[in-house]
């Protein structure tokens, strides 16, 4: 643990216990959601679904890159993951990107994953109002996913014909462009 960095966050006015929380079970929602979605692809088949496939993987991947960017911060602030992944999975911030009951219907799945973002950008967003001008280091990464958040729930918005977005899909295999520096060298 960094005493320095949780002495700082505390003097700061933050409530570190309370930014734990919301931090691990932020990281059990990417984790999970990584895992849901991973599903929800698989069964992205036939005309609709493969026009959603590749928007579906930069999603999942990136929410993994989350989870693993998260972590750190976890533990550099005092706090950990549960020892169980039951229970990991039972406190996420999110509820289950579950498939529907009817895989074929792609509009419902894309109705499951467009909730699964909403349900990030505003637990990021929470994060970001809790840390902003005290908590530099959360603060930024919370910010540098929650961009990547709005940027996933623009492209199933989209899909569902809610309207434009003025967001572009990016170049295949670019992934996670707003905080690859909390990832390291990849």
């Amino acid at each position: 643990m960094a005493k320095v960095s949780r002495e700082l966050v505390e003097r700061s006015g933050v409530d570190v216990e309370r930014l734990l929380d919301l931090l691990v079970r932020n990281a059990a929602a990417e984790l999970t959601t990584y895992y849901y979605y991973t599903i929800l692809r698989v069964n992205l088949i036939g005309l609709e679904g493969e026009g959603l496939k590749e928007i579906a993987e930069d999603a999942r991947i990136e929410d993994r890159n989350h989870f693993e960017a998260l972590v750190p911060r976890i533990y550099e602030l005092g706090g950990k993951l549960p020892d169980s992944m039951v229970d990991f999975h039972n406190i996420s911030a999110c509820p289950p990107a579950s498939l529907p009951k009817d895989p074929t219907d792609i509009r419902a799945m894309i109705k499951v994953l467009l909730e699964a973002e909403r349900c990030a950008v505003r637990g990021y967003t929470e994060i970001c109002n809790m840390t902003a001008g005290k908590d530099h280091r959360t603060y930024d990464l919370s910010l540098a996913i929650l961009h990547e958040e709005i940027e996933h729930e623009a492209w199933f918005a989209e899909f569902l014909g809610e309207g434009p977005s003025g967001h572009s899909i990016r170049r295949s295999g670019v992934n996670s462009p707003y905080f690859g520096m909390f990832l390291g060298a990849r």
